[in-house]
């Protein structure tokens, strides 16, 4: 899985740790990222990695859900 949002372009950030007796290790913050089904405006579904950020904003359409006939 890449380590990028397909919608926002978060990437890994780099930093520090910081021990008690201020020792500084490297250290990788990475995005919280989810794969999710999204709705294109042609109607098309298709799988997108995305950041929560982007999910709880709004920027991707959920596909509906299909109903099922019984008969």
């Amino acid at each position: 899985m890449a380590k990028r949002c397909d919608n926002c372009g978060k990437i890994p950030q780099s930093g520090n740790n910081v021990s008690h007796s201020n020792i500084k290790t490297k250290r990788r913050f990475k995005p919280n990222l989810q794969n999710v089904r999204h709705q294109s405006a042609d109607g098309t579904v298709r799988k997108v990695t995305l950041c929560t950020r982007c999910i709880r904003s709004g920027a991707v359409t959920k596909p509906t859900a299909r109903k099922v006939v019984q008969e």
